[in-house]
């Protein structure tokens, strides 16, 4: 029964290997703490109110449901509504800060390299940076008429640096990428005064609407958790995304290898951990300096391999094509392994465990950001600094180095690997529909048109202990991929379709259905594509921007045959991110629960009646291939709205009919 149980655990089967040698050496990680720790049934309801003294109430359902009216209340009378709604909102306002935050870390640093005092970076992609620029409103040139000419790139970092960063402190006005958004998403949004004045401020607001005694309305505090959300989607992580993408590169498809197998016995292992990219960025350069290197022979090994895990992992794969040791739940097993000799981490999804961990082995675990230390005696804290990023990066190296020789368990690496394709973009999809000249998304959107491909899904989030890891990540991409829906990834999902073989090309022969293996051998892009950290999901709404913009399929991102789903979502980002989807129009799942259960009225607003208002909704459920089945109905009745629910007969275009089309799309 016990060896059935360890199964169960993960579908993956490193994974499984290292749990089994944590077994064998006392090790507890979070999936002995997940069986042994059950979820607090009130608080899995939403309905456990600890915002005062006076508390915490608990209003769970009766067994039997409610019976006539709901007659339950706290001690100052907040209903289940009121209680269920404030407790979403404070996951939306966390969620939103925590990659809004990050989104300003980047912003800072960008400036302080614009400004020439953070000499260790450099502006890599300018004509990025022109393009976001405009946006932004910043001149891009000098002069009128004849005597115009393009500005000085410095000046333009400098105005879009400071620009980026006034959106934290902004107490008015509209956040300047909401306009990204299709008109009609616009519109609405200004209808509805939901655009964010500002980034901090609509956080702070919500948190303060949601102290006691203040809103009690549950449609009013989602409105305000809706402005925060977008605040996240439209505003810090959009311009995270954007930003990162100038400072150290866009990506483009590039391979890489992701589990627990791209270890190595005989060299330095550095797993980098975490979401912000910007001391990862330098511990690459610092890894591959001939100093370094000569350090790490000098000390008996073969070489440094830097290794990524959670979001960091995957914004070095995709601008350098470093490998990936795993997604969140497999942090405490890469110390397992007895291989890594330093785990760097930064903010968001570090286990506080992996200090206990690290106990038992070598493993050196340095914290590098003031917003996350850890209190553990083992844990070194090198604290980043913009202004001296390389020296940080080569100290940082050097403890790993140095702490090689001190391996003294059993060194056991799985021999799971995967090769994958990494690193698509708005911009780089565009090329792969039609190349430089050609390149358009009414190609996709032809094809979505003309049936080849049934849809777009949008699967993303993070991995959670109480189900069976990536299973049902792999369980619902796989069903969306058979039935022709081709599905954009980032985060943990990601990662758990690089596992399984989904980010390749090939894959499309073995897991499509007919339609959507068609276009991807004759594009020559995998089923799935990997747009990158969870941060990056900014990146699904600017691709379904500019489907929408593309025209054929409606005038707004809520018209599209799409729909978005986190199936083993289980941080307050998640939350946010799901929100700012809906409120942008899309149909959104979340696997594993949502704590709304025990207010059914306000969990009939979100699940229903907000669709009237935004177009969007949320919907729940723990089985994979009912989400799947949801989004696949979702997706056909967008079809049949837009009056493409039949295939169309294949024509053959002349020179003539792709001149016209050329045309339209102009």
């Amino acid at each position: 029964m016990a060896e059935e149980t360890k199964k169960v655990k993960s579908v993956d089967a490193a994974s499984n290997t290292m749990l089994e040698k944590a077994e064998k050496e006392g090790i507890s990680t979070i999936f002995d703490r997940a069986d042994k720790m059950k979820a607090c049934n009130i608080g899995e309801q939403g309905t456990c109110c600890k915002i005062c003294a006076q508390g915490p109430c608990r209003l769970p359902l009766p067994k039997k449901g409610i019976e006539g009216e709901d007659t339950r209340v706290g001690l100052c009378g907040a209903t289940p509504n009121t209680i269920a709604a404030r407790n979403f909102a404070r996951m939306v306002a966390a969620g939103s800060a925590s990659h809004s935050d990050h989104g300003r870390a980047v912003a800072e640093v960008f400036l302080a390299t614009a400004r020439g005092e953070a000499k260790d970076f450099k502006i890599q992609d300018t004509k990025k940076m022109v393009a976001v620029a405009k946006d932004f409103g910043v001149a891009v040139t000098v002069g009128e008429g004849d005597d115009e000419k393009p500005r000085d790139m410095t000046e333009i970092a400098i105005e879009l640096g400071e620009k980026a960063l006034a959106q934290w402190g902004q107490q008015e006005g509209e956040v300047p990428l909401a306009k990204r958004a299709p008109k009609a998403r616009y519109d609405l949004w200004k209808k509805l005064d939901v655009i964010p004045r500002g980034i901090d401020r609509e956080v702070v607001e919500l948190m303060h609407r949601t102290h006691m005694g203040v809103d009690q309305d549950y449609e009013n505090i989602i409105l305000q958790s809706t402005r925060a959300a977008l605040a996240d989607g439209w505003a810090g992580a959009m311009t995270s995304t954007e930003l990162q993408d100038i400072l150290f590169g866009s990506p483009v498809p590039v391979h890489g290898e992701i589990n627990l197998g791209v270890l190595k016995d005989d060299e330095v292992n550095i797993i980098v951990h975490g979401h912000e990219p910007l001391l990862s960025e330098m511990l690459v350069v610092a890894s591959r300096t001939p100093e370094m290197q000569e350090l790490a022979k000098a000390k008996g090994a073969k070489g440094i391999n830097l290794a990524g895990m959670c979001c960091t992992a995957n914004e070095i794969l995709m601008r350098h094509g470093m490998p990936i040791a795993g997604n969140y739940l497999q942090q405490e097993l890469a110390i397992i392994t007895g291989a890594v000799d330093a785990m760097v981490v930064d903010v968001q999804c570090i286990m506080e465990n992996i200090a206990n961990v690290a106990k038992c082995y070598h493993t050196k675990v340095i914290t590098t950001n003031v917003r996350a230390k850890m209190e553990e005696p083992n844990v070194v804290h090198v604290q980043f600094d913009e202004h001296h990023a390389l020296d940080n990066a080569k100290q940082i190296v050097t403890e790993a180095i140095d702490n090689y020789k001190n391996r003294r368990s059993e060194v056991l690496i799985p021999d799971e690997k995967a090769t994958m394709v990494a690193g698509f973009t708005l911009e780089s999809i565009e090329y792969h529909l039609g190349g430089s000249f050609r390149g358009t998304y009414f190609t996709l959107n032809d094809n979505i048109i003309n049936g080849r491909i049934r849809g777009i899904a949008g699967v993303v989030g993070c991995n959670n202990a109480r189900t069976s890891h990536d299973s049902s990540h792999l369980v619902l991409v796989k069903e969306l991929l058979k039935n022709d829906v081709i599905v954009l990834t980032t985060g943990c999902n990601a990662m758990a379709c690089g596992k399984a073989g989904l980010l390749t090309p090939e894959a499309a022969k073995e897991f499509c259905g007919p339609g959507l293996k068609e276009i991807c051998e004759t594009v020559g892009i995998p089923p799935v594509l990997h747009l990158g950290s969870c941060v990056d999901n900014s990146r699904i709404l600017t691709a379904a921007t500019a489907v929408v913009n593309a025209g054929g399929l409606g005038n707004d991102i809520s018209d599209l045959p799409a729909a978005g789903a986190a199936p083993e979502w289980m941080s307050e980002k998640a939350i946010a991110i799901g929100q700012y989807f809906v409120a942008s129009g899309v149909y959104t799942l979340f696997g594993v629960g949502l704590p709304v259960t025990g207010a059914p009225v306000f969990q009939d607003y979100l699940f229903n009646k907000i669709e009237d208002t935004f177009g969007g909704k949320w919907d729940v459920s723990d089985d994979p291939m009912v989400i799947a089945q949801k989004m696949i109905d979702h997706i056909d009745k967008k079809r049949k709205e837009l009056g493409i629910d039949k295939a169309r007969e294949r024509v053959l275009f002349d020179m003539e009919a792709r001149r016209q089309i050329d045309e339209d799309v102009a």
